[in-house]
Formats: structure tokens, C-alpha cells, sequence
């Protein structure tokens, strides 16, 4: 452990600021250092590019880490920090040890195959092969260093810091953590909300955390918008409608969903509506083995579930198909109609929605229904921004589908249920940073939060790599030096986005000229023009 005693608390943000993603909080205090959360950055490539290079931190330096819950951009750089010689105690709730065990060597075995296919593409241009961020048996490791506790218990992380997890009500096992620390000017009493559920959730109660708080860490999603207040039925009655209509469209029904909590709650919702026979027997398939996985994590946390009805099965139907093979899942592309294909991943990233997407977008018969948030960048971003065309996998595909969202199967509380949260832990003492959020988002949750009484020297929104010194005296100082990512990269289209739009569109001019004399003139511009950009000004 490092012994070093420092006066004060340091907390710099190494992820989720100007993002939703990569969330990860290193402390750094007079006994030694800790993580909050250690996640993996999802998006445009360049972010999803942070997750490869080293640690900017040593890891065995690293004395615990708390997690606050198992979405991988919070929980999902873990094994990546034991390969590199952390060796010390995860602490987490009972439930996000449950789905971590699942979820991270999931996540490894997804980085190997993307470095797969992507390697072979590299020796076929000449290029370099890479190394996986980390392997399925890294994530396998990683799970022996979990250690769980429960709810509501103070325990003692590491000598002068004590912890205690609150019910956060995001998905199984979310936690806010309060973390108690000891200094030469006495203790100071961090709070981390971690992502915070809403109001109106299934199956966990209203979140929860304490008061009397010297620095609060917010999260601010949805800190720009507010859903419409609708119960889990009027809920259930939109998901209805929108695959009535799917179905009447004379496709399938693709559905892009995280793996935890949101298949499961759909998986119910369809379940129900099926007993009441409010849709009519369709085929159901869950394409995702790590949903799969998931989903009999949740059953044995049945017990623990909120508003559960007693009709059926909790997750399962007679209409129910889960998909664990990578054959059968193929062969779900000769289903062309009448059919619900639930597959990860949520922002269509990763995972066996692609492949779906790849046999489906082009059909003008079927809908990609979106129930969850998509971080600029990404493919399911792509989609709604209304693109006539994406690519996946390396090809040019054309958008004829029907693109659909609904909002309300958010696991993120809205802007009035999060002003509401932090107005709760009124008066904070020293600090409220808002954090895990676009900076639209964080900007406007600011100024409802000054509106509210809170008072502007004690809101701050982080940047990315940014470092503040957490005294109980005078001025909050920080600092930002070498930033790895500029500011405004970490929230809209990158170079990579552009560039894809620009084959889409080379495409489609070359594709609408009408003889080949057109097209080699068309091309020719084109080669002047990059001429001109090679010689330079």
C-alpha cells in the first residue's frame, strides 16, 4: 500500500465526463489510492480507442476498487487492470458480482473476436496485427478479485476508508457508494451516484443514499430532457402497439437491447402481453448468450424483485426461444417475416444484432425498434440520425427498415428525477460534479441545479483527464494537463464516422451516374482533389 501521507483528497475523472461511457474515478488520499468504477469507453471509435493504451496510473498501486454496478462501462476495463498487476479487492454488491461473472469473460471473448476479424483484414493490407484490450479467460480471472457486500453495511476498505453501498434502483446489484475518508483536517464524506434508476422502474425500489454530504459525483444522462410520466402498464401498452405495427409491416421485429436488465424487462413485458393475449402467438427469439446468462442470474434474484405479477413465468414463454449457438443464430436469417429477434448489443457496436441488421435494414417490411440510450458514434446512433446507408462488417448496407424508440425502458432517472435526487441531499457541502453525461446535458442539468438552490461555486463539470483537490477548506483548486482525447471528440461523430459516410455517399454518386464516362470523370475530381490536399498549401 502506498503510505504517502497527503493533506488532502485528489479525484481525478477518467472517463464518463463529456461521455456516458469508460466511467471510471481514480482517488487518490493520505493512506494510499482507490478506483471508483473502472469501465470500458463505448462510442465513436476514437473513444473506444481509450481503452487500449496503458493505464495511466500504476495498477498495483491501486489499493481496491469499488464498482457501482455491472454495465460494462462501468465495470468492463477490470480485467484489463488485473492482467496489468492489480491484485488487490474488487468490492461490489451480491447481484453485480452475480452478472459480472457472465458479463466479463462475455467481454473479453467479444474483444477476441473483433481483433480476429479484424487481424485478418490487417494481413490482407499489409497492416499490423493487434492484441485484444483483454481475453475471456482475463475476464474469467478478473471475477476472483470480487468481493461482495451487502447493502446499507459500513465496512472498512482500506485503513481511514470506510464504505457503504445504497440501493442506486439502475438494475440488479447498482449501488451509490458513499465513501468516507480520513484526513489531517478530518473526515470527508464522498458520495458516487453511480447511473440512477427511475422513479417508475421495475423490479427495485426508488433509489436511495445519504445526506449530510462534503462532495457529491451525479450522473447526468438524461440531465437535458424529461421522458412523459407513464406507469410500467401504459409502458407495456406502447412496446404493444409498436410491435403490432411492426408485425403488420410484414417483417420482423429487431430489437437492439443491453443484455441486463432491459432484455429481462422486456422478455416480462412480451411474457405478459402474450398470456393476455394482446399479441398474437409470435416467435420470440433471445439471441444473446450473455442475455441468456443474465436472465438466470435475475431468476435466482427473483425473491429480491420488485413489481413482479404472479402470472407466468417470470422470464419464460411457450413462445420463448433462446438462441445460445452461433448456428442457430445464423440460421435465424432465413426468417424473413413474423418474428421478434431480442440481440445484443443495445447500440449495435458489437454482438449478433449486426449480423441481423446486415439481412434486415435493407427490407422495407421490417423495424429495428431502439428501447435504449446510444451514445454518439455509434451504429444505433447512425441509425436514428435517419442514414440511408451504413456499414457493417466492411459492407455498405441500405437502410429501408422502419426505425422506431421508444424512451420509457430508460434505466436512467430524467432530468426532474435527477434535480429531485440531488435536491434531496441538499445542502452539499463542498462540491456536486456532475458527471456521466454529453456536456449538453451536464450544462443544462447546471443551470436547473442553480435554479434549484444550489449554488454556482459548487457545481463543477469535469473534463476528461481533469484533476480536483477535495479539501474542506477554501477553494475547490484543479487542473488538466496532457488530456488523452480533446474535449469535444469525446461527444460527436469522429473521423471514422465521417469517413464511412463519405464511402456511403462515393457509393451512391458513382451508382446514379449514368454511363462509366461519368463515373471515371467523377473519379478523377476526386483524385485531383486529393492530389491537391497531398502537395499541401
Amino acid at each position: 500500500m502506498n503510505k504517502t501521507r497527503n493533506k488532502n483528497i485528489e479525484c481525478k475523472f477518467l472517463g464518463a465526463a463529456g461521455t456516458v461511457t469508460g466511467s471510471c474515478y481514480l482517488i487518490t488520499h493520505p493512506g494510499g489510492k482507490f478506483l471508483v468504477d473502472c469501465g470500458l469507453f463505448q462510442g465513436s471509435k476514437s473513444v473506444r480507442a481509450l481503452n487500449y493504451p496503458a493505464f495511466s496510473f500504476q495498477p498495483s498501486e491501486i489499493d481496491f476498487v469499488v464498482l457501482t454496478h455491472a454495465h460494462v462501462d462501468h465495470s468492463g476495463l477490470v480485467p484489463k487492470l488485473v492482467k496489468s498487476g492489480f491484485q488487490n479487492k474488487v468490492y461490489a454488491t451480491e447481484g453485480t458480482r452475480d452478472l459480472l461473472t457472465y458479463m466479463l469473460p462475455d467481454s473479453g471473448y467479444i474483444h477476441e473476436t473483433e481483433v480476429r476479424r479484424l487481424n485478418r483484414r490487417n494481413l490482407r493490407r499489409g497492416i499490423a496485427t493487434v492484441e485484444p484490450i483483454y481475453t475471456k479467460s482475463d475476464g474469467e480471472r478478473a471475477i476472483e478479485f470480487i468481493h461482495t457486500q451487502p447493502y446499507a453495511k459500513q465496512f472498512e476498505a482500506a485503513p481511514g476508508v470506510q464504505v457503504r453501498f445504497w440501493n442506486a434502483g439502475h438494475i440488479l446489484g447498482s449501488a451509490s457508494v458513499e465513501v468516507i475518508v480520513e484526513t489531517d483536517d478530518g473526515p470527508v464524506k464522498l458520495v458516487f451516484s453511480g447511473d440512477i434508476g427511475p422513479d417508475e422502474k421495475a423490479f427495485h425500489p426508488i433509489p436511495e443514499s445519504p445526506t449530510d454530504i462534503d462532495y457529491l459525483f451525479v450522473e447526468s444522462t438524461y440531465g437535458d430532457r424529461e421522458r412523459t410520466d407513464i406507469t410500467l402498464e401504459e409502458r407495456r401498452e406502447v412496446l404493444k402497439r409498436e410491435i403490432l405495427d411492426g408485425l403488420n409491416a410484414g417483417g420482423n421485429v429487431l430489437i437492439p437491447a443491453f443484455a441486463v436488465e432491459r432484455t429481462q424487462e422486456l422478455l416480462y413485458d412480451i411474457g405478459l402481453l402474450l398470456d393476455d393475449k394482446d399479441l398474437p402467438p409470435v416467435s420470440v427469439y433471445l439471441d444473446s448468450p450473455l442475455a441468456i446468462r443474465a436472465t438466470e442470474v435475475f431468476e435466482s434474484h427473483a425473491a429480491n424483485l420488485n413489481d413482479v405479477s404472479a402470472r407466468g413465468g417470470l422470464f419464460r414463454n411457450p413462445r420463448f426461444n433462446f438462441v445460445n449457438r452461433a448456428e442457430d443464430s445464423m440460421a435465424l436469417d432465413r426468417i424473413t417475416s413474423g418474428a421478434i429477434i431480442i440481440a445484443a448489443s443495445g447500440m449495435c457496436d458489437a454482438g449478433r444484432i449486426r449480423y441481423h441488421l446486415k439481412s434486415n435494414l435493407w427490407r422495407p417490411q421490417a423495424t429495428v425498434l431502439f428501447v435504449g440510450y446510444q451514445a454518439p458514434g455509434s451504429l444505433g446512433a447512425t441509425l436514428l440520425n435517419g442514414n440511408n446507408s451504413v456499414r457493417i462488417h466492411g459492407r455498405e448496407i441500405s437502410v429501408k427498415a422502419r426505425i422506431r424508440r421508444i424512451d420509457n425502458y430508460s434505466a436512467h432517472a430524467d432530468q426532474k428525477e435527477l434535480i429531485n435526487w440531488v435536491t434531496a441531499r441538499l445542502p452539499i457541502k463542498r462540491g456536486i460534479f456532475i458527471t456521466h453525461g454529453e456536456d449538453m446535458a451536464r450544462a443544462t442539468m447546471r443551470d436547473h441545479l442553480i435554479a434549484h438552490g444550489c449554488k454556482p461555486k459548487h457545481l463543477f463539470i469535469p473534463k476528461l483527464d481533469e484533476t480536483f483537490v477535495l479539501s474542506l477548506k477554501g477553494k475547490v483548486k484543479h487542473s488538466l494537463i496532457n488530456p488523452r482525447i480533446e474535449q469535444e471528440d469525446t461527444m460527436c461523430r469522429d473521423w471514422h464516422n465521417d469517413y464511412a459516410s463519405f464511402l456511403v455517399n462515393l457509393s451512391e454518386t458513382l451508382r446514379t451516374r449514368e454511363t462509366d464516362v461519368e463515373r471515371h470523370k467523377a473519379l478523377s475530381k476526386l483524385r485531383n482533389i486529393l492530389d491537391k490536399i497531398e502537395a499541401g498549401p
